[in-house]
């Protein structure tokens, strides 16, 4: 770093910490004017633009002595990306505002800049601007712009007679969470998910491209998501438990809390999986499994094994 490690932002200063910070964020080639006017302007080839925006508070969506600095970075950045991969497109630029208090080291939020930059090099997007100003606790905004090389695929086109099926992990960050909240930081593949989620980025596209009704990412919950293409597409969605991965780390957990394994699943958040519809006849890409059944409207538009779920279906933010 160009100032001293045990620096804060007061010492640093906003100025300070932009130019340290825009050192780890490479530019595109999408790119034509970066970090350092008073906006970015980028170049659109071909296909639809696409823009999703997340906050995330400090005590709410993350917590210091959780994660660390590289981490937040890196789940900011995910969960933006994952969402322009549940639209079938490909994240190419990321803006980013930071509301961070004074007295917080400047080495913090440099750490999360290089997660932030790490997570967005896996789908090449880069971060071509953004803000940074004090407040009482860390505030984080972060917008991605992508593009669909296709027609977009959103949440209201699933069809009765489709096939519900899912991409990535699910149920292990909320495992994690479930841990930490406990003291506890074993087993550690799970804490690791929490801290630093793996969404199926290339998933989206490929569904897209193998004909996919509806999509959209995992991030408050599977039954709550399923829930929104019910809602979105006016029909029923019937989840298959014999059909869900429940790993031994999940049960491991499950078991000294009190918990359900299959809670996680269903009603855990923040793994940023992937959920979509398929007609029947689609052959669905690798790394997709079917979990469900798209009816008719019904009296309940998400049941579990053709039952009501009693348990909790996701993440509420109110």
């Amino acid at each position: 770093m160009a100032f001293p490690r045990d620096s804060t932002l007061a010492d640093v200063g906003e100025f300070g910490l932009i130019t340290e910070m825009t050192k780890h964020f490479a530019q595109g080639e999408q790119v034509l004017v970066g970090p350092g006017d008073d906006a970015a302007l980028l170049r659109v080839k071909h296909g639809h633009v696409v823009v999703s925006t997340d906050l995330l508070v400090e005590g709410r969506h993350f917590r210091r002595d959780w994660a660390e600095a590289s981490h937040i970075g890196h789940r900011a950045a995910g969960q933006n990306l994952a969402d322009i991969a549940a639209m079938g497109g490909v994240a190419h630029s990321m803006t980013l505002g930071l509301a961070l208090p004074s007295d917080l080291p400047a080495e913090w939020a440099v750490d999360f800049a290089e997660g932030f930059a790490a997570e967005c090099a896996l789908v090449g997007a880069s971060v071509v601007g953004g803000d940074v100003t004090g407040a009482d606790q860390i505030v984080i905004s972060v917008t991605a712009i992508g593009a669909v090389a296709q027609a977009p695929v959103l949440r209201s086109g699933a069809e009765p007679g489709d096939v519900l099926a899912l991409c990535g992990r699910q149920g292990w960050a909320a495992a994690g969470l479930a841990i930490l909240k406990r003291g506890f930081r074993s087993p550690r593949v799970l804490v690791d998910a929490y801290r630093r989620p793996q969404p199926p980025y290339a998933a989206g596209p490929a569904a897209a491209a193998a004909g996919a009704s509806a999509l959209i990412d995992v991030s408050d919950g599977l039954l709550a998501e399923a829930r929104h293409i019910a809602d979105a597409s006016e029909v029923s969605i019937d989840v298959h438990t014999s059909a869900l991965t429940i790993s031994e780390e999940l049960k491991a957990v499950a078991s000294a809390t009190g918990a359900d394994p299959l809670a996680f699943v269903l009603g855990g958040g923040e793994d940023h999986s992937l959920l979509a519809a398929f007609p029947p006849d689609a052959e669905l890409p690798e790394g997709w499994t079917v979990i469900g059944t798209i009816g008719e409207p019904g009296e309940e538009p998400v049941t579990v094994d053709g039952e009501l779920y009693e348990g909790t279906t996701g993440w509420t933010h109110f």
